[in-house]
This record gives structure tokens, sequence and C-alpha cells, in this order.
């Protein structure tokens, strides 16, 4: 009987870990455009790195991220097989949250996605950040009634996307942003260490 290769020793010399599996997708993989493991971006000095401008690891997959997500939904979109549901452009309720969210993230060196993960790989320190967010959501959700009153109508643009604000068509519009992104990822990678 063969042993599968995805299944690990019942028992290891002491000192030794099983070798990880290297990424399926080799253009993402560690050691070829982000030297970072996609796992790590949930550990605090990685954070704490791109708050102060040090590490880049996660600017670059939240980069590659927005373009495969880009590209993915809106084909999708084209060939009819999903909807867009897009929520109304609202300026100051946009500026208030960011600023919010901004200070959460630099309170506690987590963001909503990344303190779940965190707080999987073991790091109590995020169960702050956890705590946190589950008071902003229901502090959010008690004043909702007022913000929708006031905040929410400060700025309110309706339903925009940033393709409808020039003068090219979608398609065209998702190439070129794609580009750019890929141009923004392509010169932190060349010039940045992490």
């Amino acid at each position: 009987m063969e042993m599968s290769s995805n299944l690990v020793p019942l028992s290891l010399p002491l000192g030794t870990r099983p070798a990880t599996r290297q990424s399926t997708w080799p253009i993402f993989s560690q050691k070829r455009i982000i030297r970072t493991p996609p796992g790590d971006v949930g550990k605090y000095n990685v954070l704490i790195g791109q708050l102060l401008l040090q590490d880049w690891t996660v600017a670059k997959i939240m980069l590659i991220a927005i373009v495969v997500g880009m590209i993915g939904v809106l084909t999708l979109h084209h060939f009819a097989k999903v909807n867009l549901h897009i929520k109304p452009t609202r300026i100051g309720a946009n500026i208030i949250g960011g600023l919010v969210f901004g200070a959460g993230f630099a309170l506690t060196g987590y963001c909503p996605g990344t303190v779940a993960a965190a707080l999987g790989q073991g790091s109590w320190d995020a169960l702050f950040g956890m705590a946190g967010l589950i008071a902003g959501s229901w502090m959010f959700a008690e004043l909702s009634g007022w913000t929708k009153r006031t905040i929410e109508k400060w700025g309110e643009l309706g339903k925009v996307q940033l393709s409808d604000l020039l003068p090219v068509p979608r398609g065209v519009f998702v190439v070129g942003f794609a580009l750019v992104l890929a141009a923004i990822f392509v010169v932190l990678h060349q010039f940045t260490t992490r």
C-alpha cells in the first residue's frame, strides 16, 4: 500500500518539522514574487512593517487581489454570471469610516481580516482587535438611524464606479487600471526589500 504524499508521519525526529508544500501557483510562491508566505500577512510584525512603510508584503498581496478580483468579477458580470451590487458613494461616511478604520488598525496592528487570521494562528493579542471589531459593529448598528439622517447624506454621489468617471468603455478601463496596478506592484517589488 502506497502512502499519499500529503500525509505527515505520526512521529518525527525531535526538533524537525514536516516539509510544507510550495504554492501550486508558482508565480505567487514566496520565492518568486512575494517573499513572505501569504499566511504571514496575519502576523503583527508584517502588518506593523506595512504601517511603518518598511514591509510592503501586505500592499503587494492587496494589489494582486484587486487585479485578480476586478478582472474576475467584471468578466463574470460581462457574461451575465453575476450581478454587481454597487453601494452608493457617500464621501462623508467614507472619510469618517476610513479614519475610524485607520485608527483601529494603527492602535491594534490588525485590520478585520488579519485579526481573524492572527487569532486563528494563536496570537492572543488579536483578541483586543476582535473585541474592538465587535464593539465597533455594535456601535455602528446602534447609531445607524442617526448616521442615515446625517453623515450618510454628506457628499452623496449615488452608485458611481471609477470607470463611470472616465469617457472610456468599462473593458478598456479594467485593462488599463490592471496595468497601472501591475506597474505599481513591479515598482514595489523592485525597490523594496520585502
